[in-house]
């Protein structure tokens, strides 16, 4: 149908750009930049410099561990089901949430008083910024995975969305390399917070062109639907449907499949995005890698993914999403065997090694709207919807798959406690490195070989019966 196509009105060429696109990729750009340097410093800063205690450290993980998963299907129900503007329209969502978004970014990098080492304020500080600011992005960036699924129909439209997404990720990513090369990875921490404040303003201009600019497929639908006060009818949006309508998206083998996938592979990526530098900077000795050369390596894995994937759009369009996911599973899994054998000597190799496993990592899962696109249309047409679950289905899935986000630094900084981590910063530094420490190093090495291995395995295990493997072969629309 003409409707369901991504050439609407308002979704010109111009120039050679595709408008809507371009509208869409701006919350990427603006959602990036914050998120990169949010979660790749945000560790170090408390764990470093604010001395948060682990219990405290291990609190704040827990609340933000429970609010993180209740706010993705809370919110979700609530963009699919409201009658609020803001709320019910995916644009005015971002266009309100936007700068409240930004201002949540800032919430870690301004301490709320000199803190002293185990101060139970810095541990509410960390409750506080982890949940204002996963409560912003949830209800922005849900808002934009539901146009993701409703912006275009079919497996060539929305590769496009991904293509114009990756560039604006790749834009994004830089922030982190910017960042650390203007306050030395953090060193000079007025310049980084100069940055942050930057960074903020720049994010929520992006977004909010979003807001203003961004159309979807069924925009037209529900003008015509509300004319025919067709929401008096018998609805799948009904408030007492909520458990029905959950019920059968979680029931679903290839959305069971997915999730758990998912999972895995966000506690995959919050490893590497909380603990690179940190590993990085204990394993590889500084006459090795310099501080410039470091802030280039942490860039780098940011940056990377977002080319692999512009690289790999002529494979997505041949192979599928499917296979090039798998594929990405055994490099892993290889790459970290043959690391593991290897040993933690081969300084440069162990750099190469952290790097590309985090750019597989990363360029992978930002293929992972389109499984779950696929899953909404299957749903829609499964069920006979009038429109369909986009939020509820992003909402669900990140019921389950944010969790990770927490369990991830919660267990490794256990383990790297339990090895004397917590003592690292305090202890003076001295040619003959103690047998504590040697364990530490140890620890780490041994982290960063058999975490991306074992995942690997279960992600290829948990994979495999996903039926959804050849969309990418369907007629373009």
């Amino acid at each position: 149908m003409e409707e369901e196509s991504c050439t609407l009105g308002k979704m010109k060429l111009l120039s050679g750009i595709h408008s809507n696109a371009l509208a869409y990729s701006m919350t990427t750009l603006g959602a990036g930049m914050m998120n990169s340097i949010f979660n790749f410093y945000y560790v170090k800063l408390f764990l470093n410099r604010y001395q948060i205690s682990e219990t405290a450290f291990h609190v704040a993980q827990v609340v933000f561990m429970i609010w993180n998963a209740i706010n993705d299907p809370l919110f979700g129900y609530i963009q699919d089901t409201s009658r609020l503007e803001c709320c019910a329209r995916r644009q005015v969502s971002i266009l309100y949430g936007a700068p409240l978004y930004g201002l949540a970014f800032l919430l870690p990098w301004f301490p709320w008083r000199h803190y002293e080492q185990g101060d139970w304020l810095c541990g509410l500080h960390l409750t506080v910024a982890l949940c204002a600011f996963d409560g912003l992005l949830t209800f922005v960036l849900l808002a934009q995975c539901a146009l993701f699924a409703e912006s275009c129909s079919g497996h060539h439209g929305r590769l496009r969305l991904i293509k114009y997404n990756q560039v604006a990720t790749l834009m994004a990513s830089t922030s982190v390399l910017f960042c650390g090369l203007v306050s030395d990875n953090m060193e000079k921490f007025a310049y980084f917070q100069a940055f942050a404040v930057l960074i903020a303003a720049l994010a929520t201009a992006c977004m909010c062109c979003t807001g203003k600019y961004s159309t979807s497929q069924y925009e037209q639908r529900e003008i015509h639907a509300e004319d025919a006060n067709l929401e008096n009818s018998d609805g799948a949006f009904s408030s007492a449907s909520v458990v029905s309508l959950t019920k059968q998206i979680m029931t679903e083998k290839n959305f069971l499949c997915f999730v758990t996938m998912n999972f895995f592979q966000v506690f995959h990526l919050a490893f590497y995005n909380n603990f690179m530098m940190i590993f990085a900077d204990n394993l590889i000795p500084e006459d090795i890698l310099s501080s410039s050369v470091r802030s280039i390596m942490y860039g780098a894995g940011f940056i990377c993914p977002q080319c692999l994937v512009l690289l790999s759009h002529a494979s997505l369009k041949k192979f599928g999403y499917y296979r090039i996911i798998m594929f990405s599973f055994y490099y892993e899994g290889v790459a970290a065997a043959v690391m593991c054998l290897l040993g933690q000597e081969h300084y440069y190799l162990l750099a190469f090694y952290v790097t590309t496993n985090m750019v597989i990592v990363q360029a992978s899962f930002s293929l992972f709207n389109l499984p779950l696109a696929d899953i909404i249309d299957a749903d829609l047409i499964k069920h006979k919807r009038r429109l369909p679950l986009s939020s509820m289905v992003f909402g669900t899935n990140a019921l389950f798959t944010k969790p990770a986000q927490s369990l991830a630094p919660m267990i490794v900084v256990k383990i790297l406690n339990h090895y004397g981590y917590y003592n690292l910063n305090n202890v003076p530094s001295h040619p003959d490195i103690s047998r504590s420490f040697l364990d530490l190093h140890d620890a780490m090495f041994y982290l960063v070989c058999l975490v991306p291995l074992c995942i690997a395995v279960l992600q290829i295990l948990i994979w495999t019966p996903f039926s959804i493997q050849n969309s990418h072969l369907a007629a373009p629309q």
